[in-house]
């Protein structure tokens, strides 16, 4: 259980970045950004989604909300995955990071990489599945907002209200089957494959893939497994893999874009943490991949959490309750919402109809109400309570009788 709540503690913050950009995303940017050069299933779009998300700092929950959001603003089924695909893997923090620790060719092909699997990825998407915006992108409320303090309430309304009631189900259920894989895998597993660098490689797509790792985080723990004997290849295997996805983008994934999709996403992962592993064991200098001073440590490794991280936990956790409650409430109300039918008798003209639209209209709960003058017969919608309806209809001088 602690090692859940630490998992939970370490992600949160990146989390939170993460339905901010969202928020941020859905407020500030026009829609016809995403409509103009994101919303066709074409390279240039796929393209463009990985160019975005090669040097964004958003991990692989992170990137969950955000890539959440392009799909709802209009961006495409390809470009989506091509995001998701690119932006985890690396950003300017963790370019450096490895820079100082595995040394520079590293750190040059981390973002390519990224960029090479997310064209990969994108490109087989548009290829493969088709996407119909009027099917599968779900309609967002416009985002024309007066003023720069309409513009930020909208942004945390947005990102921290709705996109957690779309996508924090799922994302709980993924991190608590991501700490669970945490827990189970064993510290010295990678470390059996460290005479075989392909079945070394195989291993840590197994274990890593679904795990939640950090592409900053990623670092010490490749740089310490390669002291103790794993191939350059295989270290490289993790630092995409890695990060790259977990069991919560998994479940989000699958439930945003679909079981096609996801399995592109994976594919691609797969195929581009292999093929450059086996690049750098085979074809590369070894020399190249000689460790910067040996120094592994980072607080992302420590079992210790920070201030920022038990701060950003809370919030993060009260956030998803007060979503759940709300979509729970929202859930009952939508159920309780019924179409009653009344036998009105008395009405004899269009004034008599509009009559009782009007004060139907008025009562809590009604949301739409139709009058047929020439059957005498009116239908309301909501949650109102049938004694309201009739008690309203009779006080108007008309009989009534429910049908």
């Amino acid at each position: 259980m602690n090692d859940i709540l630490y998992l939970f503690g370490t992600m949160s913050p990146y989390l939170l970045f993460g339905f901010l950009v969202a928020g941020i995303l859905h407020t500030f940017v026009p829609r016809v950004v995403y409509s103009k050069y994101l919303s066709d299933n074409s390279m240039r779009a796929v393209a463009l989604a990985a160019l975005i998300g090669v040097p964004l700092p958003l991990c692989s929950c992170g990137v969950i909300p955000t890539a959440a959001s392009m799909r709802r603003e209009g961006a495409s089924r390809a470009a989506t995955v091509s995001f998701l695909i690119a932006t985890p893997q690396t950003g300017v923090d963790s370019i450096a990071a490895t820079a100082s620790v595995l040394g520079l060719p590293f750190a040059l092909l981390r973002p390519l990489a990224a960029l090479l699997t997310a064209l990969f990825g994108g490109g087989a998407t548009a290829l493969l599945i088709s996407d119909s915006t009027t099917e599968q992108v779900v309609a967002a409320e416009s985002n024309t907002y007066n003023g720069l303090w309409a513009k930020i309430k909208g942004a945390i309304k947005y990102g921290f209200g709705d996109m957690i009631q779309d996508v924090g189900k799922w994302l709980v259920l993924g991190l608590v089957i991501a700490g669970l894989i945490t827990v189970f895998v064993p510290d010295g597993f990678f470390l059996a494959f460290a005479d075989r660098p392909l079945l070394g490689m195989l291993a840590v797509l197994v274990a890593a893939a679904p795990m939640y790792l950090c592409a900053t985080g990623s670092v010490p723990i490749a740089a310490a497994l390669m002291l103790k004997g794993l191939s350059p290849g295989a270290a490289f295997v993790l630092l995409m893999a890695g990060p790259a996805t977990n069991m919560a983008a998994m479940i989000v994934i699958d439930k945003v874009l679909g079981h096609r999709s996801l399995a592109v996403y994976l594919i691609s992962i797969i195929i581009g943490a292999l093929s450059f592993g086996l690049i750098i064991d085979n074809l590369l200098p070894l020399e190249w991949f000689a460790l910067m001073g040996g120094a592994v440590s980072s607080n992302c490794c420590q079992n210790e959490l920070s201030v920022v991280q038990v701060v950003s936990s809370v919030i993060f956790a009260a956030l998803l309750v007060v979503a759940f409650v709300n979509k729970y409430r929202s859930h009952r109300v939508k159920n309780s919402i019924m179409e009653r039918k009344y036998s009105v008798t008395g009405m004899m003209c269009n004034h008599c109809k509009a009559n009782v639209e009007r004060n139907l209209l008025a009562l809590p709960g009604v949301e739409s109400v139709t009058v047929e003058l020439s059957s005498g017969m009116v239908t309301v919608t909501g949650t109102v309570d049938d004694k309201a309806v009739v008690d309203c209809i009779t006080s108007l001088g008309y009989g009534v009788l429910q049908q």
